[in-house]
């Protein structure tokens, strides 16, 4: 999902960020940046083979495949409060590591923006649904009437609801390329017909259960990208990466969407719409992008938060 695009953990290992944030954490060892979150593993041990990794969720901020300056104060504690409180709320398994079976403690130093997975084999897939027509999804439209392959009803407009949540899947592109939308097809040749089904069975019962969760507190979810792997013991598919955040999903305050605001802009997310925005408008998007203003990197922060205090309740 290019225009929500946040970077995974085992499909990773292959590639390094040079912006990776290494830090010294006591019995661990830094194994892999992402454009937003870095990997450890247990001291002496190696990315490809170890049963636990550490995630560390940092402040980076990115859009339209680039990281950007400078980072978003306190997002990686924030995404990572609201991917746990999600895992909690959903009925499928996760990557998280239970508490009574941790061999390895979590440094006090990156506790609040840190968690313990199990070490999956990552499917190439990202699962994205939509529920509402923004972003990619949007541009697409605008060529073929349709998404990934979908036919859509002819006449819809940026922002507008869809009859039914729909699968739109990615391919993850190797680090230094651009995700690319494909179709479930697609998605079946990359990892065989029973998978391909299970993966987007998945995403649309997950997205179902979480946009009704999230409408209860006044939150419309519009789209959302999963991503999963196979439990290297059992070959469960498991919910992986972060789930459900500011950076892999579109939410809207549903009483200013009801009252016709446009969703494009910046006063209906609370996600990174406002980084998007202000880039699209200040950056033709070749070459190294600028550094984000003050007030659009406050307006950000200010965002994230409130949707914690929103679904949340705190």
């Amino acid at each position: 999902m290019s225009d929500n695009d946040v970077s995974g953990t085992g499909s990773e290992a292959t590639t390094g960020f040079s912006s990776g944030e290494e830090l010294s954490l006591r019995g661990w060892d830094h194994a892999y940046s992402g454009k937003v979150r870095d990997l450890y593993v247990p001291a002496g041990e190696s990315l490809a083979t170890t049963p636990r990794i550490l995630v560390v969720a940092s402040d980076r901020v990115s859009a339209f495949d680039h990281v950007l300056e400078p980072g978003i104060p306190g997002k990686g504690a924030l995404l990572t409060r609201l991917s746990l409180w999600w895992f909690d709320q959903l009925d499928v398994p996760n990557h998280l590591v239970p508490d009574d079976l941790r061999p390895e403690a979590i440094p006090e130093a990156v506790a609040d923006r840190a968690m313990l997975v199990a070490n999956l084999d990552m499917f190439p897939v990202e699962c994205v649904v939509r529920a509402y027509l923004s972003g990619s999804g949007w541009l697409e439209y605008q060529e073929s009437q349709s998404v990934c392959g979908i036919a859509l009803p002819v006449g819809l407009r940026d922002g507008d609801k869809l009859p039914e949540p729909i699968y739109t899947p990615a391919w993850k592109a190797p680090f230094g390329e651009h995700d690319e939308n494909i179709t479930f097809e697609r998605t079946v040749e990359l990892v065989g017909l029973e998978v391909a089904t299970k993966l987007r069975d998945l995403s649309l019962s997950i997205f179902t259960d979480a946009a009704a969760i999230a409408a209860q507190r006044g939150v419309i979810l519009a789209d959302t990208k999963f991503e999963f792997g196979a439990d290297r013991e059992t070959g469960v598919i498991t919910l992986a990466d972060e789930v459900l955040t500011s950076d892999s999903s579109r939410y809207w305050d549903a009483e200013a969407y009801a009252a016709g605001t446009t969703p494009a802009t910046k006063m209906l997310s609370f996600d990174k719409q406002i980084v998007r925005n202000w880039l699209s408008t200040n950056w033709n998007k070749q070459g190294t992008p600028p550094v984000l203003p003050a007030d659009i990197v406050a307006q950000t922060s200010a965002r994230y938060r409130e949707l914690i205090e929103r679904m949340l309740g705190k």
